[in-house]
């Protein structure tokens, strides 16, 4: 087993040192807040789907995509949390399969981020061909790429984890908790997951970065809408913001690892739940309050699915008004 595989298991195992008041207090401040968040999301995702505008416009097609994966990313990683403080252990199957749906997900939000950040790009810089480029078919093409492409790289992770000498092994159960980590069963999965994951925020965000400039030279055109332009780079930098806190995550098992070497166990289990919160939970939730607040055909919709529907008096009357004008469309 490699130095990086001996200082997580060390992080997962000191799991066992910690009581059992403090186990239950941690879980519920992880729980209460991802559930919370999975509540947004849910209803982010029910307004999507809730008007004609919004199943017939190619960014909210793709935001709803977004939120999909981010949603699925966000529930499973609070899982598999819970199943690490409850001390259960899964056998290779069951976990690889956990990690494999975690992968899929965690590619198609940086994948989204930039099919939508070209499509403002095209929105800014070719308006008089955006309706002919970006199409209902044309984005769920891109929609089926991006899903194609993560599949992709799930299944050659499958094949390089099943050329592991599993008959070596007593059983299939593991004696660590599940995780991204315990799944790299060799040196090549290790590598090809850290090669992989470069080359995709990279390029992610060159197409990202690419599409603010562009929007950005375009801006100072004379004959560029400049109200469009202002909102699409506000946009684009947001994409920016959302690409970061995606990349974030893919350096917490390597700063956990530094960070095993100066402080002790059960510290660093402690760090190790803050990190998860501030990593894993808020991200997948900030598109959901970004859109949602920021988008004036949206925010109506959500306002008025978020209060269930109830005249409460801490809706806006501006907000109600919105959201009866939406209903009689």
């Amino acid at each position: 087993m490699s130095y990086e595989n001996q200082s997580l298991s060390n992080v997962t195992a000191e799991k066992q040192y910690q009581g059992l008041l403090e186990r239950v207090l941690f879980s519920t401040l992880t729980t209460v807040p991802c559930c919370v968040f999975l509540f947004i999301n849910g209803t982010m995702l029910f307004t999507l789907r809730s008007k004609t505008v919004f199943r017939e416009t190619s960014r909210y097609i793709l935001l709803y995509n977004l939120l999909f994966a981010d949603t699925v990313q966000m529930a499973l990683s609070q899982v598999m949390y819970l199943l690490a403080a409850c001390r259960m252990t899964l056998t290779y199957p069951v976990c690889g399969f956990l990690n494999m749906l975690g992968d899929l997900t965690t590619v198609i939000s940086p994948l989204t981020l930039v099919v939508m950040s070209l499509e403002r790009y095209v929105a800014v810089c070719y308006p008089l061909r955006h309706a002919t480029i970006i199409t209902i078919r044309n984005t769920a093409v891109a929609i089926i790429v991006v899903w194609a492409f993560s599949l992709l790289n799930v299944l050659i992770q499958v094949l390089l984890i099943l050329d592991f000498p599993f008959e070596d092994l007593q059983s299939l159960q593991m004696k660590d908790f599940c995780s991204d980590i315990a799944m790299f069963l060799g040196p090549i999965s290790d590598h090809y997951d850290k090669a992989y994951t470069c080359f995709l925020f990279v390029s992610a965000g060159v197409a990202v970065t690419s599409s603010y400039v562009g929007v950005m030279i375009a801006a100072r055109s004379a004959s560029t809408d400049k109200a469009s332009a202002r909102k699409a780079r506000n946009t684009l930098l947001l994409h920016l913001v959302q690409l970061g806190l995606s990349l974030s995550s893919t350096i917490y098992n390597p700063l956990l690892i530094g960070l095993s070497r100066i402080v002790t166990r059960i510290v660093l289990v402690r760090i190790q739940i803050v990190f998860y919160v501030c990593v894993f939970i808020f991200p997948r939730c900030l598109s959901s309050l970004i859109y949602g607040i920021r988008d004036q055909t949206i925010r109506p919709v959500l306002m008025y699915h978020l209060c269930c529907r109830l005249k409460l008096s801490v809706v806006p009357a501006k907000v109600k008004a919105g959201v009866i004008e939406q209903e009689r469309n």
